[in-house]
């Protein structure tokens, strides 16, 4: 049996005209349509499609920073994986422990679900739910970008993408040490390094080298994401 990782690419279903303003990439299912066409009545394909969006990547690689900016310019809403870590999870972080699987696994689902809940019509979103979701979540091993993967099994208007930041360690220890108040510690991106599996051959990740500027990798990965919403077409 194939992987998750390993599954063919299902077949691309249609979005709206990536031409239109950026903020509007995701089809707007809050107009009041209900996903239909107003002439005929049809259903619009590219209006019932969500995509979930995972940037991933060890600490000090900018997931936050990068997720923030997708959230503004897809006009979707944000979750922020470390929010979902267990107060035991943080505890061992801040004392410098890495986390194992077992950790990891309760994080996992619970960030998983939340994405899906975002995805679904609830008395938060008015009933309208947005069409697409970015979370931020190292996913440092493919049985980990599996378990997240899940989120999108049984539902084909549903598609998850990971953006994996790809940075050098030298650079992640300089960024994590200059991050005072964070409970990860520097010492810890040698364990997460030593425990990532960058992503390849999994048809569903961008990777972006993240060496540049701020402006410059946003910008990367924002052209990234409307490059593969535009295969969608």
């Amino acid at each position: 049996m194939l992987s998750a990782g390993e599954r063919p690419q299902p077949p691309h279903a249609s979005i709206v005209d990536t031409t239109v303003s950026k903020a509007r990439i995701m089809p707007d299912l809050t107009n009041g349509t209900n996903g239909t066409n107003g002439t005929n009545g049809v259903t619009s394909k590219a209006a019932q499609m969500q995509h979930i969006w995972v940037v991933t990547g060890p600490a000090g690689c900018g997931k936050s920073t990068v997720g923030n900016a997708l959230r503004t310019e897809l006009a979707v809403p944000f979750l922020e994986g470390d929010d979902y870590h267990p107060a035991s999870n943080k505890d061992k972080m801040g004392r410098g422990i890495p986390l194992t699987d077992e950790d990891r696994w309760d994080w996992l689902i619970s960030l998983r679900q939340a994405a899906i809940d975002a995805l679904s019509p609830l008395e938060d979103n008015n009933f309208h739910p947005p069409t697409g979701v970015v979370v931020a979540c190292s996913a440092l091993k493919q049985k980990y970008r599996d378990v997240m993967r899940v989120a999108a099994y049984g539902s084909p208007s549903v598609q998850i993408h990971f953006v994996y930041l790809k940075l050098g360690e030298e650079v992640l220890m300089q960024r994590v040490t200059q991050r005072q108040s964070h409970y990860m510690k520097n010492n810890m991106v040698h364990s997460q390094l030593a425990a990532l599996e960058e992503p390849k051959g999994e048809w569903d990740v961008i990777t972006i080298d993240v060496e540049g500027p701020v402006e410059e990798v946003q910008r990367s990965v924002i052209d990234a994401v409307v490059e593969k919403l535009a295969e969608y077409k």
